[in-house]
């Protein structure tokens, strides 16, 4: 009987190791928050935070929405509908763009002038006090806009459309006033005829040398 029982107990002891070796093999698993760190993945936080970095970066240009208008056309099945958007573009700087495109939805509408507003940009030249050289009407069609320069601290004084391509472009003191056809789009082409016509000193000068 005492040779059994220790034959038994050899038994056991031989069995033990290997219904732990499983255990061995499947090793230890990682907590959750290191499968994140694999290799040279960065961690969503910082991901984040370079993209609040990239919209909190001070944009180049600055765009404004003069005037939101909906058109309708007529067709055989019905009526469409889209929208139009007069959007000012500008640097303060001595550079600014106008433009009017039209979409099925605002949003769109407004991001397409925008863009089309960036493509062709204007120069203005200002002088001392951020103004205009001298006085000048802007024509176009039925509308005339009168520009007149004005002393430092005057402010602009103008229109919404007026006032809203004066400011983009960087001129801070002048007075303007409008005649005529009151259209949006109108009053800033005329602005802009305006404004492209201005002279510098030296050319006035030579000019009225001349006469």
């Amino acid at each position: 009987m005492e040779e059994e029982k220790v034959v038994v107990a050899e038994e056991a002891t031989v069995e033990a190791p290997e219904a732990e070796a499983p255990k061995e093999n499947n090793g230890e698993r990682r907590p959750r928050g290191d499968r994140n760190n694999r290799g040279d993945r960065r961690p969503r936080g910082d991901r984040r935070g370079e993209r609040r970095e990239r919209r909190d970066e001070p944009k180049e240009f600055e765009e404004r929405v003069v005037f939101i208008n909906r058109v309708s056309k007529t067709v055989k099945g019905g009526r469409r509908m889209k929208f139009t958007a007069l959007v000012v573009v500008g640097d303060h700087k001595g550079h600014y763009g106008f433009a009017l495109s039209k979409a099925a939805e605002v949003p769109d509408a407004i991001k397409k002038a925008s863009e089309q507003a960036r493509k062709k940009l204007y120069n203005l030249h200002l002088v001392k006090g951020n103004t205009i050289s001298h006085e000048i009407v802007g024509k176009y069609g039925a509308c005339n806009v009168y520009l007149k320069p004005a002393p430092e601290g005057t402010g602009i004084i103008a229109g919404g459309p007026v006032r809203a391509i004066l400011e983009l472009a960087g001129v801070q003191n002048v007075c303007s006033k409008v005649y005529g056809s009151r259209a949006p789009i109108n009053i800033i082409r005329a602005t802009h005829q305006g404004l492209s016509n201005l002279k510098s000193y030296k050319e006035m000068q030579s000019l009225r040398s001349k006469e």
